[in-house]
């Protein structure tokens, strides 16, 4: 059939199965799912199918779980099925029904597939899908990435009947006699996606009867350009890149200048952040802002982006319970902070032969002048020390942006303070000079910060 010669086609052009392969295929019951369940069997490819319920539509989602079942049965493929309270779970998490159900769905394609050893995940999305995917990027607002529609292959997932219209693929059930379920959801217009087919799609074709065959098209096209552009891309992101951390936590640090020389400063810091969450206005205000004055800030969900001098830093936000965190040590021991770090403190006889520490996470004092209990926190505002070598006193704030630090290093910044309130040591930076070591020490305290 001239169906099947296309996808025999399009899969061989993208290398999307392979003939010793296993696939799941996402079965819904409706006319794409069962169109490409029908044609991957007549293909010989080896298939099991997952069936979703997501209990959105009482009788009927039994009934497309029983025709799916079913037809499975009828064609000897293993079937796979399982239920979702959706809706609770779009309450609890704060998502839209159509996000929480394809979260829920391909969150367990993914567990089915490697549970069952799969080698990718067969979807029924097709020409049309596409169409629609790219008019939804376009009015959200999106970067070429976006108008290039869906891939044929996108990790595990697999699309074979993407160049392929869902008015063939309906005729193609037809032409064998094959009947499918129709899900009544889809002649509502209470979703984004079902509101561009129902309404906006025939609105273009009355525009311009070929309006979805030049938008695919165009989509082909944008595809072929992408494979231009991304290179380039890359190459400009990898030059003004100039720090990537990913321990013990994850910083990203972008050279303003050499982002200025770019062709697009905009859209190679679209690419660098967009996926961080910063919105495009953000990035268009980031880019545009000329004078890169220091400590200007801009957040997106997880990730707030600093300027630090010539530099734009981008880190994962510090949760507020993170910052106000405290602890007390009431003597000598080994004390968990956070996760990544560890403090140890040891106290010891001075002896003839003892030389104080010169490395930044380990430092002795004098433990006679120090009372305990000691508190670790991270550095206020108006914190204040004697830094060592020096007979006055400075603000830690001061001090940090003396030694450069950037927003971030000062955030994170530890201190540890004694009963008296006094900080006795600014961690992995500097130790306050009245509790240095000297001729008069006769017992030192060694304070060590572990960080994995």
């Amino acid at each position: 059939m001239y169906i099947e010669r296309e996808v025999t086609k399009f899969i061989a052009k993208h290398r999307l199965l392979s003939p010793q392969g296993r696939y799941l295929v996402a079965l819904s019951g409706g006319a794409d799912s069962v169109a490409l369940f029908r044609i991957l069997l007549r293909l010989g490819l080896q298939i099991e199918a997952v069936h979703c319920n997501f209990k959105l539509r009482g009788e009927e989602s039994l009934r497309d779980e029983i025709f799916c079942a079913n037809l499975c049965k009828e064609h000897g493929v293993a079937f796979h099925t399982v239920h979702f309270d959706t809706a609770e779970y779009a309450a609890f998490h704060k998502l839209s029904i159509e996000m929480a159900a394809r979260e829920l769905r391909y969150n367990h394609f993914e567990k089915l597939r490697h549970d069952l050893d799969m080698d990718g995940i067969c979807v029924g999305h097709h020409k049309d899908d596409n169409v629609e995917t790219m008019l939804i990027n376009l009015l959200r607002g999106t970067g070429l990435n976006g108008l290039t529609g869906m891939m044929p292959r996108n990790g595990w997932v697999i699309r074979p009947l993407l160049q392929v219209a869902h008015a063939d693929l309906q005729d193609y059930l037809q032409g064998m006699g094959q009947t499918y379920v129709t899900d009544s959801t889809n002649f509502t217009t209470d979703y984004t996606r079902n509101k561009i087919r129902l309404q906006l799609i025939p609105l273009l074709t009355e525009i311009n009867e070929a309006s979805t065959k030049n938008i695919t098209k165009t989509i082909e096209r944008l595809v072929e350009a992408e494979k231009v552009f991304n290179p380039a891309i890359e190459t400009y992101a990898k030059e003004v890149t100039i720090l990537k951390d990913e321990e013990p936590r994850w910083r990203l640090g972008i050279a303003i200048d050499k982002l200025m020389q770019t062709p697009s400063p905009q859209y190679v810091l679209f690419q660098l952040i967009h996926k961080l969450g910063f919105t495009p206005a953000q990035i268009e205000q980031i880019a545009q802002n000329d004078n890169q004055q220091t400590g200007k800030m801009w957040h997106s969900a997880n990730h707030t982006l600093v300027v630090d001098r010539q530099i734009l830093l981008i880190e994962q936000s510090v949760t507020p319970a993170e910052l106000t965190r405290t602890m007390l040590l009431p003597e000598v021991g080994t004390y968990v902070f956070s996760q990544n770090v560890r403090l140890r403190i040891t106290k010891c006889t001075k002896t003839e032969t003892f030389r104080p520490s010169k490395l930044a996470h380990c430092v002795h004092l004098d433990a006679s002048n120090i009372v305990f209990p000691l508190v670790l926190r991270h550095i206020k505002t108006a914190d204040r020390f004697v830094p060592f070598g020096m007979k006055s006193s400075k603000l830690v704030s001061d001090f940090l942006t003396d030694r450069k630090r950037s927003y971030f290093d000062k955030q994170r910044q530890l201190a540890l303070f004694d009963k008296s309130g006094a900080l006795i040591w600014l961690v992995g930076e500097r130790t306050d000079n009245r509790f240095r070591v000297n001729e008069n020490t006769n017992e030192v305290l060694q304070l060590e910060c572990l960080i994995s």
